[in-house]
Parts: C-alpha cells; sequence; structure tokens
C-alpha cells in the first residue's frame, strides 16, 4: 500500500514538472511567433515595411518597436496567464462540490450527533482536499473509540498525528507553482527595465551621429524604452495581484481545515472516556 502511494506521487511530480517546463517552452515560442508574425507584419508599418515606422494608431507596428526584448515580455505575461488558470483551476477543485463553510458546518452538527458514518459519506459528496483530510481524520477517529490498548490522552495525540499527517499531504498542492507567480513579478520588471535601457542606448546613439540626429533611430530607441517599461510594470503589476489573492485563499483554506480539524478533536476528546 505504501510503496504504490509513493509511485503515485512520484508520477505526480513528475507530470506537473513536464507540464511546468512544457508551460514555459509554449509561452515563449507563442511571444516570439506573435512578436513576428503578427505584430511584424508589413501591413502594420508605412511603405509595408517593418523598418519603417508603424501606421498611425497602429498599436501592433508601435509595440513591435519595442525591440527583441518584447517576445520575452510577451511571453512572460503569457506565461503568468497560463499559471494563473492553473492555479485557479486546481484551488477550485481543492475546495470540492459544496461550499466549504457549508460542508464544515454540516460536517460539525454530524459530530454532534456522533454520526461518524455520515460524516465519512459528507466527505465522500463534497471531495477536495478539506474532505481528504476530514476522511481520515474520521476513519481514525473510528478507528480509535475501538481501540482498547490506548488511554485517552494517547487516543488524542494519534488523532492530531493524523490531520497533520493529512494536512501535510494535501498543502503542496495548493502552493505549487506560487513560486513561478511570483519569480515573474520580479523578472518581468527586471526585463522590462533592461529593454528601456536598450531603447535609451539606441536613443542617444541616433543624438550623438554627426551632422543631424536620425530621427528614425531617435524615435525608435525611445519607442523601445517606454513599451519595454509598460510591458514590464504591467506583468509584474497582474503577477504581484494574483500571487496576493491566491496566497489569500490558500490561508482561507488552510484554516477551514484547521478549524473542522479542531472540531473533530474535540469532539473525540468530549465523547471518550
Amino acid at each position: 500500500m505504501s510503496k504504490k502511494s509513493n509511485k503515485g506521487g512520484s508520477l505526480g511530480d513528475a507530470l506537473q514538472s513536464g507540464f511546468t517546463l512544457f508551460a514555459i517552452i509554449f509561452a515563449f515560442v507563442v511571444g516570439f511567433l506573435v512578436f513576428k508574425f503578427v505584430m511584424g507584419n508589413p501591413i502594420n508599418f508605412e511603405g509595408n515595411n517593418p523598418e519603417g515606422s508603424p501606421l498611425a494608431g497602429n498599436y501592433l507596428g508601435i509595440i513591435y518597436k519595442g525591440g527583441l526584448i518584447v517576445p520575452f515580455l510577451i511571453g512572460l505575461n503569457l506565461l503568468l496567464v497560463i499559471f494563473a488558470f492553473e492555479r485557479l483551476f486546481t484551488l477550485t477543485r481543492a475546495k470540492g462540490k459544496g461550499r466549504i463553510n457549508v460542508f464544515v458546518k454540516n460536517l460539525q452538527n454530524l459530530l454532534d450527533a456522533n454520526k461518524i458514518e455520515d460524516a465519512v459519506a459528507a466527505c465522500d459528496k463534497q471531495k477536495g482536499s478539506l474532505a481528504n483530510v476530514m476522511k481520515a481524520g474520521l476513519l481514525r477517529y473510528r478507528t480509535l473509540q475501538n481501540d482498547a490498548t490506548l488511554v485517552k490522552d494517547q487516543k488524542i495525540v494519534a488523532l492530531q498525528k493524523e490531520f497533520e499527517e493529512a494536512t501535510a499531504l494535501e498543502l503542496p498542492m495548493l502552493s505549487r507553482n506560487l513560486v513561478i507567480l511570483s519569480t515573474i513579478a520580479s523578472i518581468s520588471v527586471l526585463t522590462g527595465l533592461l529593454g528601456t535601457v536598450l531603447g535609451m542606448i539606441r536613443a542617444f546613439g541616433a543624438l550623438a551621429q554627426a551632422g543631424a540626429p536620425d530621427a528614425l533611430a531617435l524615435a525608435t530607441g525611445i519607442s523601445e524604452a517606454l513599451i519595454n517599461t509598460a510591458f514590464g510594470i504591467l506583468g509584474s503589476l497582474l503577477a504581484i495581484v494574483l500571487y496576493n489573492t491566491f496566497s489569500s485563499q490558500i490561508d482561507s483554506f488552510t484554516y477551514k481545515i484547521d478549524e473542522a480539524g479542531f472540531s473533530l478533536v474535540q469532539s473525540f476528546a468530549a465523547g471518550t472516556k
């Protein structure tokens, strides 16, 4: 039984790593393709020349002038969207089928009435991380009720340990990939800053030419600087908001698990001699 569980966990970790690698490659490949063939489409520029000025009001052409840092920023923003949906899907599954507050209240009522089997059935119906933790505790609860070899304090400790182990198995899934969102929040603005610096170098290079400055090169350099700054700040802003939102949801969910576990332990302590 133990070996089978370990094998399943290893497979899950391998699939998760595979998904992460695929998402990263996919995001940056799509970012480059969008930059090259959508934003760099000749119809977006005067004289159908991507090396020239973009058409007035054509934002695809304007963004294209942001330079080679733009596809990396597009990739980072696309990666942000992918993992935002992945976290949203995972956390929705973790909550189960019904509302958590209703499930916890119903579970407490069943425990007060000492209806352990009904409580286990409610967990099977609810599904999700909280239900998995509670089911593990309830099964241990039922076993300890019929165990005459342990005293009351030992039973309570054993039940608490069961909750801690079950919770430890569920929490990593809830917080997985949050580190990617926090990393994007950091490197997005830094990547945008790199593009800004490269753009300013190009702009000052145009000003440094002998004779009249190259107006096109100067405008391109300034556009590159501003576009990369905007993209970098946008990606970082969204990543910070999403990271804090998901972190708050996980903290609230963890609190619900602790609250339900405490209720079960208290109910067991009150009904055990």
